[in-house]
């Protein structure tokens, strides 16, 4: 396989995307971790082109902040007047000096694989072809452009639906709207387009029939799975390439060594990294640039945005984001995991516990019911139940150190900034508003008063004054 003759690669992303009904540009929406454009860079990006020119148009300056961001080096056009794909070549094109193969494609294609892309440029440079259109045959071919093939097999021409008669309807072989050109032939033939067509614009499809009409040899190469030519033009079929997209990434994570319970109901990012030997049970998102380390165990109901899953760890019907989940650590069930937590090896942050900008140290638990921010906890500490980390002060945030083997008491508040020394305890119920010395008990409450007979004079007649009544009365008796 060849594709070092690959020069230029252009991405048609201009359209309005007006069936998706939003101010996001329709190139821009999210699918598995990547933009819809994202994902057809990213599989342009494996054939290594010389130069990436994409077409702007709609929400021009948000898409032009996204391509700088996902594709820094390619170079964006912006066509103001939508005037077809053929128009939108011909800006890509303008004042460009290029020789070799040109490959053309749409930017809200996220299906498409650089290996196919790298089928269509092997055929097409065996064949020293004029141009090479990748095709597919499709069950419902409405709305796509029909392949029209002579009666030795070769392309003959490209007919959209508004142009098509019933028999040209009738053909299931769809053009995929990915085309590789000789440089040269195409640049010749671009400026030959016309508008006469049903939608007045100038189309890149009559290419094809002008460089056969000058006697070029033109390829249609068919692809196996028409799934890869599926467009997105509405949220119907923005939910449908998702789901589509989910089971081939999972399919590619089974296949890899990776448990998945129920593929059905677990939704992996193409941007995920997952070794063998994990286990993700139903109902588990794993999103972004998240790694999960082998031996790891997630879900069921568990959500990891952007987090590193260390090896044996397991994270339970839990909510983490951007967290390090160190080895064999245990978070959940109904764990909170902000930015910037980190769990050591052996750790444990159990249910209902929220931690954020905090480090848990190696054999550390913070079993229950806490709240651990802007904190560093030592080695084999324990956290009571109902702990508060008080890190705000309205203004501030300020940070708490705990250290190593330290007892802190259930219900203890730990007013930022402020320090418990190794093997130090502090006792149930205290609010912490100063340093507790290594191997001391910090106290801090105050004493119990008991104002009896409080209930009976204060909630006469309540069911509280007449069992606090009938206790004393048989307290008498006996």
């Amino acid at each position: 396989m060849s594709t070092s003759r690959l020069e230029t690669v252009v991405v048609l992303a201009a359209g309005e995307g007006t069936r998706m009904k939003s101010s996001t540009p329709k190139v821009l929406h999210p699918i598995a971790g990547r933009s819809l454009l994202g994902h057809v860079l990213n599989a342009v990006d494996a054939l290594s082109p010389s130069h990436v020119r994409i077409v702007v148009g709609a929400g021009r300056e948000s898409v032009e902040a996204h391509i700088k961001e996902i594709a820094p080096t390619a170079h964006t056009v912006f066509q103001e007047r939508r005037g077809g794909t053929g128009h939108a070549t011909q800006l890509a094109l303008a004042g460009m000096e290029i020789a070799g193969t040109i490959l053309i494609l749409a930017g809200d294609t996220p299906m498409l694989t650089s290996e196919s892309l790298s089928q269509l440029l092997e055929v097409h440079h065996a064949g020293d072809f004029t141009a090479s259109v990748m095709t597919a045959e499709h069950p419902d071919p409405t709305g796509y452009g029909r392949i029209v093939r002579a009666d030795d097999g070769s392309l003959l021409r490209i007919v959209e639906e508004r142009d098509a008669d019933d028999m040209e309807k009738a053909i299931y072989e769809i053009n995929s709207g990915v085309y590789a050109f000789d440089a040269q032939k195409l640049m010749g033939a671009i400026g030959k387009l016309s508008t006469d067509n049903s939608q007045g614009e100038l189309y890149l499809t009559d290419v094809i029939e002008i460089l056969r009409n000058e006697g070029g040899s033109i390829a249609a190469v068919l692809i196996e799975d028409f799934i890869e030519t599926l467009g997105i033009n509405d949220r119907v079929q923005l939910a449908e390439c998702a789901a589509l997209l989910r089971d081939r990434i999972n399919e590619d994570f089974m296949r890899a060594g990776i448990t998945i319970v129920d593929p059905t109901t677990t939704w992996i990012d193409a941007t995920a990294s997952i070794e063998n030997d994990v286990t993700i049970y139903p109902g588990s998102a794993i999103l972004g640039t998240t790694t999960i380390a082998s031996g790891a165990s997630i879900g069921p109901r568990t959500t990891l945005d952007s987090c590193t899953v260390l090896e044996g760890a397991s994270v339970i019907e839990s909510l983490c984001i951007e967290a390090t989940i160190g080895k064999k650590a245990v978070v959940g069930p109904y764990s909170y995991l902000r930015k910037d937590a980190s769990l050591g090896t052996g750790s444990k942050v159990g249910a209902f516990v929220e931690m954020k900008n905090a480090t848990l140290g190696d054999g550390s638990k913070v079993p229950h019911l806490s709240y651990v921010g802007d904190a560093t906890i030592g080695q084999e500490t324990n956290i009571g139940a109902a702990t508060i980390f008080v890190n705000y002060d309205g203004v501030d945030k300020h940070h708490t150190t705990v250290g190593d083997h330290v007892r802190v008491g259930s219900d203890s508040m730990l007013v930022a900034p402020v320090t418990i020394g190794d093997g130090a305890y502090t006792a149930a119920g205290s609010v912490i508003t100063e340093d507790v010395p290594a191997g001391a008990m910090g106290v801090a409450r105050g004493k119990q008063r008991n104002v009896l007979g409080w209930v009976m004079r204060k909630r006469a007649g309540t069911k509280s004054a007449d069992a606090a009544s009938r206790h004393n009365a048989d307290e008498k008796k006996g």
